[in-house]
């Protein structure tokens, strides 16, 4: 059954007259001159008597489709199967106000049942299904009208498969009793997609900020935090606003006054010159809460023997698990547990039940 163009928003609320129980969703969109995602296409699966399910491609740029479409996500009682869906996740909340929940994230489900970690969707759908899927616009422009037939295509093939992926994986769950550790996980990753916010200490995972001193780091904190605030007010990509060459040039180096500042940021090709202002102020002015930042990490100082101990102990319990590399425990998540002291965000839940038996003993060790 081919997909069908959804244009009207009347259309679109037929459609969903008598609420599923769940539906495949995916998105399109571009993010190359934006800060934020742009909803280029929204592709969702719906049950269908048929074998195969009715798939719906709903172009987001017609009148009045997205606050038809908002409902629908808002429904708590439809699932929403979907394939690694962070970015998808906040196009949907930059567009609609909303985030999908509940989720059912086919990557991560693979990954919790052992099946492998940051599978791809064609590769877990060639796994599951044995049907190989065409790999021809991944790099499409989305936001082009009339979408060609290859587009539209490749779009409905990205949530033709997820109901069977989801019964296969959701099975597999129910089997290792991992219903649990998906939802912590899916839940998470809606929480995260809800209170999206640039991040509070942006220099602290910067590879060069770790060469600078203090002072020097607290200019590099003034001014990503700047960056940040800015491409998000005016949806500007980050590097088009102060690339991270030149941050740190100016953290390191600061110009003695507001002169010196334009002749650094003229004697560098891609500078925000006409931001020199704005840039000087984040420079020069304290932030409230900048006493609290962290040092940048000292790789070279950090103790690789104990960060090997922790990784080792993780790779064991991850055997025992049967779950694949990464997915209990980064290496970057053993490094921010030993830099802080404390477990991450990212190491709550059934993972931190998983692990602290084990870490626990050998963080102790090292203090």
């Amino acid at each position: 059954m081919p997909a069908a163009w959804i244009t009207d928003p009347a259309e679109l609320r037929a459609r969903f007259a008598t609420r599923p129980s769940r539906i495949g969703l995916d998105t399109e969109f571009i993010r190359e001159r934006t800060y934020w995602p742009q909803l280029a296409l929204v592709q969702i699966a719906l049950e269908a008597s048929e074998s195969e399910p009715d798939i719906l491609l709903i172009d987001p740029l017609a009148p009045g489709i997205l606050e038809a479409l908002t409902p629908i996500l808002a429904d708590e009682s439809i699932v929403k199967v979907m394939h690694s869906p962070s970015e998808d996740l906040v196009a949907f909340k930059h567009a609609c106000g909303v985030v999908p929940k509940p989720l059912f994230d086919t990557q991560l489900a693979a990954a919790l049942t052992g099946i492998g970690g940051g599978l791809g969707y064609q590769k877990l759908v060639e796994q599951l299904t044995g049907t190989a899927l065409q790999k021809g616009e991944t790099r499409s422009d989305w936001l082009r009208r009339p979408l060609s037939p290859s587009q539209l295509e490749y779009a409905a093939d990205d949530v033709r498969h997820l109901f069977e992926m989801h019964d296969q994986l959701d099975h597999r769950l129910g089997e290792l009793d991992r219903r649990e550790w998906l939802a912590e996980d899916a839940a998470r990753t809606v929480f995260n997609a809800e209170n999206e916010a640039p991040e509070r200490w942006p220099h602290a995972s910067m590879r060069s900020a770790q060469f600078l001193d203090r002072p020097a780091q607290l200019r590099l904190l003034r001014l990503l935090r700047w960056r940040d605030a800015y491409a998000r007010d005016n949806d500007r990509p980050r590097n088009w606003i102060l690339d991270n060459e030149l941050a740190v040039a100016l953290a390191r180096t600061p110009p003695i006054d507001r002169a010196g500042l334009q002749r650094m940021l003229d004697a560098h090709p891609k500078s925000p010159r006409r931001l020199a202002d704005a840039v000087w102020n984040a420079l020069t002015t304290p932030l409230t809460d900048e006493a609290d930042a962290p040092e940048a990490a000292q790789t070279e100082n950090r103790d690789k023997q104990q960060l090997r101990k922790l990784q080792d102990a993780v790779a064991a319990r991850s055997a025992e698990l049967g779950l694949p590399d990464g997915v209990l425990a980064s290496r970057r998540w053993l490094e921010v547990l030993m830099d802080q002291g404390e477990w991450p965000d990212a190491l709550a839940g059934w993972r931190r039940r998983a692990l602290e038996p084990d870490l626990a003993p050998l963080l102790a060790q090292a203090r």
